[in-house]
């Protein structure tokens, strides 16, 4: 089965994405392989995993949040590998961008069958009439971080007084705008507001060039993305590239205002017939062997997000592939089950933050599709529970 990439029209106003960035980004040198035997024996087992040959065929289509990148390499590879073609599905893979609003395009009626989004932005949608539903929680850990230069000594989101703070918005900001309010702190300060309890928030472009510039003292940035344009960028003052340690990162999993980002959501009222209950069942079990043969195996992943259209090289894709599945891996309860803790955080913070008038209900997310993909995936590492980061190297531009 071949999924066909289409890009999807503008829905609403232009709105983009955290996890996303044109800009070029670092090059991996080395990615800690799994071991040979470790690799092939993974592999057989994914192949090998139950699907449901004798289920009817579905045509359904899968919107991601952002453009085709190693962010979204377990749906690539759930293509390249056959699981799809396992379950008897053909998926259409809908690539995002600056134009598109995922969460409102799988809102529709007649939208797409499955959406990838954080769930924050999603909360906020149902409070304005979607009924989409969580359905399978892939990212286990937030990626955003916020990066300042070290000679500025910006640790912690209480020092962001009296600075500009670079975010992005359209719900991109909330983890960092929450962390800054637990502080005490509101933006405002561009309106002569008080430096001692206020920052000026500015919307900074889906790249670093506002903190590479030093027009802002702090800039968003995703651990598997924007950070690493920052190292990949030569340094004026040593003609090398930048340095960690030229840099002080405050990552929001420390902070504790951090909120669930890429999970499959799909419509409440098409998951109320039985059919298509089966069918999303189908695509998330086909899904997480996606996500299972990515983690085993990254240097094929990166390969297969290159050839489903990514705009960004292979380099970058790499460094993206490794830190994607360390937000992934391990998953203690299995990969795409949803952490009621971490979700009862994410709406706590939500809610702190202005994002949620009030709790969703208990229909938000429904943990039963997942279990049941994975009640078949029994033979199979559905926690990753040894799992260890690999190496990528950065290089000049990201080549």
């Amino acid at each position: 089965m071949k999924v066909r990439p289409i890009f999807a029209l503008a829905a609403g106003a232009a709105l983009a994405f955290s996890a996303c960035s044109t800009a070029a980004s670092p090059s991996p040198a080395s990615q800690a392989p799994s071991a040979a035997a470790t690799a092939a024996a993974s592999e057989a087992a994914v192949s090998a995993a139950p699907s449901t040959p004798a289920a009817a065929e579905a045509a359904v289509s899968l919107q991601l949040q952002w453009a085709p990148q190693a962010q979204f390499a377990g749906y690539f590879a759930a293509d390249k590998q056959g699981f799809f073609t396992a379950e008897n599905l053909k998926v259409t893979i809908i690539p995002g961008g600056p134009n598109v609003v995922p969460q409102a395009v799988g809102s529709q009626p007649d939208g797409p069958e499955f959406t990838v989004s954080w769930v924050p932005k999603v909360l906020e949608a149902r409070e304005q009439g979607s009924d989409l539903v969580d359905i399978a929680q892939i990212f286990q850990r937030s990626g955003t971080l916020s990066v300042s230069w070290v000679g500025d000594a910006i640790t912690d989101p209480c020092q962001f007084a009296g600075k500009k703070i670079g975010v992005w918005d359209f719900g991109n900001e909330f983890e960092v705008t929450a962390a800054a309010t637990n502080c005490g702190l509101k933006p405002g300060l561009e309106a002569g507001g008080d430096p001692a309890t206020q920052y000026q928030k500015v919307i900074q472009p889906f790249d670093m060039t506002l903190l590479l510039s030093k027009q802002i003292a702090v800039a968003e940035a995703m651990i598997y993305n924007e950070y690493a344009q920052v190292l990949e960028t030569t340094n004026p003052e040593t003609g090398a590239l930048y340095q960690p340690s030229d840099l002080n990162v405050i990552n929001y999993n420390d902070v504790r205002t951090e909120m669930l980002q890429d999970a499959i959501f799909a419509r409440g009222a098409w998951l109320s017939d039985p059919a298509n209950r089966d069918i999303a069942v189908r695509f998330v079990r086909a899904s997480l062997k996606g996500w299972i043969y990515c983690r085993d195996n990254p240097a094929d992943c990166v390969k297969y997000t290159t050839e489903s259209g990514s705009q960004l090289g292979a380099g970058h894709q790499a460094w993206m592939m490794n830190e994607v599945n360390a937000l992934v891996w391990p998953s203690d309860l299995g990969v795409g089950t949803i952490d009621p803790i971490f979700w009862g955080q994410t709406v706590k913070v939500a809610k702190a933050a202005g994002v949620i008038k009030s709790a969703p209900g208990i229909n938000a997310y429904d943990t039963t599709i997942v279990q049941e993909a994975l009640a078949s995936l029994s033979d199979m590492d559905t926690t990753g529970k040894d799992f260890q980061k690999g190496t990528v190297e950065v290089t000049a531009g990201g080549n």
